[in-house]
């Protein structure tokens, strides 16, 4: 029989330290999912400071509330308190994250994304037990917008400058006129960003998820860019194979059941010269090395949306957010690529770029 490893108190009250500063943010994540909907922190950027009955008036919303949740943003660092005046104020630096959705900080649609997580809890728990899977369309809606939010910040600030140019030669065709299918689009904000950097070019963006398409298509209009792109209902493994000169992958492919296969199509979809561009959250190849705050967030997302996404197809392999790039070379191989290289990195994505 195994002894029981005895207590120590150091190490105990150390992480119930951590413990309760994680457990206030658990519970004020849905207070920032409020204050982001009924516009709290827009009404506080660029603002004087003020007090819960001035934000309450600016916001249509009621004082008794407006206090309550000023006093635990303050408590959560997320907005400023003056003792003195007893008055709120909203730094920039904080209204970088919370209300400025152009901002590179931004960072609100992430808490839609664990509202969605939440909501998910009662079929995940079933799917742990049972071992079948849990697909994206399963999931709340808010899902679908807070995904497009968190994403669409790095994409605005990286992919046209950044992301694209460390490709070999494709900034190139996409300026001269190039075809580009946007695979996994969602509501299609990569799609547009690049459709709107790119004139010349026609875009083609494809999910299996028809309300997102629906929204992506309604944003195309809205961006103006809908004389050039297109988005359609496909799947990785059946979207048009119509000679692209770019197929893009953005944080999708480890969604998919049968990854391999979806390469294999992206093969047959490309012209001679073609290129892949896949976009994967940034994680090593060994998990002693992902275990650090980027790999908490990204193994918690793959636990509750990824993975039980990918079960919940064909194949099934469940590579998980965490594959690392030696498991997606292996994956991307398999679709018969023979050119593989990381382009570029960021602290959160690995930007590799295939050919046949």
């Amino acid at each position: 029989m195994a002894t029981a490893t005895p207590v120590e108190p150091d190490r105990l009250n150390n992480f119930l330290g951590r413990m309760l500063g994680d457990m206030g943010a658990t519970l004020n994540a849905a207070l920032v999912v409020v204050g982001d909907r009924l516009g709290l922190y827009k009404a506080m950027a660029n603002a004087e400071p003020m007090d819960a009955a001035t934000l309450a008036r600016r916001t249509g919303t009621t004082e008794r509330y407006v206090r309550e949740w000023l006093a635990a943003q303050a408590a959560s660092g997320y907005v400023t308190h003056d003792a003195d005046t007893n008055l709120f104020r909203l730094e920039p630096e904080q209204a970088m994250v919370f209300a400025d959705e152009g901002s590179p900080a931004f960072l609100a649609g992430f808490f839609e994304i664990a509202e969605a997580v939440f909501r998910a809890v009662p079929r995940v728990t079933d799917a742990f037990r049972s071992g079948r899977g849990v697909g994206w369309h399963e999931h709340h809606r808010c899902l679908f917008c807070g995904t497009e939010r968190f994403f669409r910040t790095s994409y605005q600030h990286q992919l046209v400058s950044s992301w694209l140019p460390a490709l070999d030669g494709v900034t190139e065709k996409l300026q001269s006129g190039a075809r580009v299918a946007d695979v996994g689009c969602g509501h299609g904000a990569s799609t547009i960003l690049m459709a709107r950097a790119f004139p010349a070019s026609r875009f083609f963006g494809f999910d299996y998820h028809s309300p997102s398409i629906e929204a992506a298509r309604e944003a195309a209009t809205a961006a103006g860019v809908a004389d050039r792109v297109s988005f359609e209902v496909a799947a990785a493994k059946d979207f048009p194979a119509n000679g692209y000169d770019l197929v893009t992958f953005f944080d999708c492919l480890h969604d998919m059941g049968d990854p391999a296969g979806a390469a294999a199509h992206v093969r047959s979809a490309l012209a001679p010269d073609g290129t892949w561009m896949v976009v994967e959250p940034f994680a090593h190849d060994r998990l002693a090395d992902n275990l650090n705050p980027v790999g908490r967030i990204y193994y918690a997302a793959s636990t509750m949306i990824c993975t039980p996404a990918s079960l919940s197809q064909e194949v099934g392999l469940g590579l998980g957010a965490q594959a690392g790039e030696l498991r997606l070379r292996q994956v991307i191989a398999q679709g018969g690529f023979t050119r593989f290289r990381r382009a570029t990195e960021t602290p959160f994505n690995l930007v590799l770029e295939a050919r046949p």
